[in-house]
């Protein structure tokens, strides 16, 4: 698995900072978008969708949807992403009441809708953000995957109290605590490399604690959904990494708001 696992980020980790910062305009909008319609391919197994023609229909109206919203000027709109904020308000409740309150969601036609949420305005932010030059597009990648680097070192060195035992019993507040530590460290350096001032400073480490936690409800919101389908991982589409999903399922939810936070904040 090691082997397999080393393998698969081999070729896609140059393959990914290609396409995420060596594209701009149409041509990294496209790059994003095949990447969010793969993860609607999964997402339809996850809302219990298993017949592969009504599932390569859905994830084609998917495919529509993200054109109409490019040839009408909302790929880089801020409406997507408040749409993500009341949508991530939702997914928070139901995380944090699974199972008792599954059966407001378990139909298949929500978990769809809910995917619609999820995954359209971070296609949407992915693109407000490299339009602003990939600075904070770097910066938002770095923070999920600081956040989630010290939250596993944390978690096994002090985990001790259970984060969401009914959705994900691996994770605990201490692994939380340690993934803040990593990206304030993360606000820092950026604050000062972007010339912040204080004031942006602050500004910067405020939005970094609120999207750093959002990203944790990101990966807590996916493993519900797994956990009530009863699979490991999304799909196999990545040897040794599971699904596209599994990939990007803290950055469904911390794209968005940063964006958004992005636009009135730095």
């Amino acid at each position: 698995m090691l082997r397999q696992r080393i393998i698969t980020a081999a070729w896609l980790a140059p393959l990914m900072l290609a396409g995420l910062f060596g594209l701009t305009g149409g041509g990294f909008a496209l790059f994003t978008g095949a990447i969010v319609l793969l993860a609607a391919w999964e997402w339809t197994n996850l809302a219990g969708v298993t017949e592969a023609g009504r599932r390569l229909a859905l994830v084609a109206g998917m495919a529509l949807l993200m054109l109409v919203l490019w040839l009408a000027g909302a790929a880089f709109a801020t409406w997507p992403l408040w749409l993500a904020v009341a949508g991530w308000v939702a997914n928070l409740y139901w995380v944090t009441q699974y199972p008792a309150r599954s059966e407001q969601w378990r139909s298949t036609a929500t978990r769809l809708i809910m995917g619609l949420w999820v995954l359209l305005p971070a296609w949407v932010g992915f693109n407000v953000l490299r339009d602003t030059g990939g600075v904070w597009l770097l910066y938002v990648l770095l923070l999920v995957w600081g956040a989630d680097i010290g939250a596993y070192f944390s978690g096994r060195a002090w985990g001790r109290r259970k984060l969401a035992p009914a959705v994900s019993p691996g994770k605990s507040w201490e692994g939380v605590g340690g993934g803040i530590g990593v990206t304030l460290v993360l606000a820092l350096v950026f604050a000062v490399w972007q010339g912040l001032g204080l004031a942006g400073g602050l500004g910067l480490a405020l939005a970094t604690v609120v999207v750093t936690l959002v990203s944790v409800l990101g990966d807590l919101f996916e493993s519900m959904l797994k956990r009530f389908r009863g699979i490991k991982d999304s799909s196999n589409l990545l040897p040794g990494h599971g699904g596209v999903l599994d990939r990007i399922d803290s950055l469904t939810a911390a794209v968005p708001l940063f964006a958004l936070l992005s636009l009135g904040v730095l």
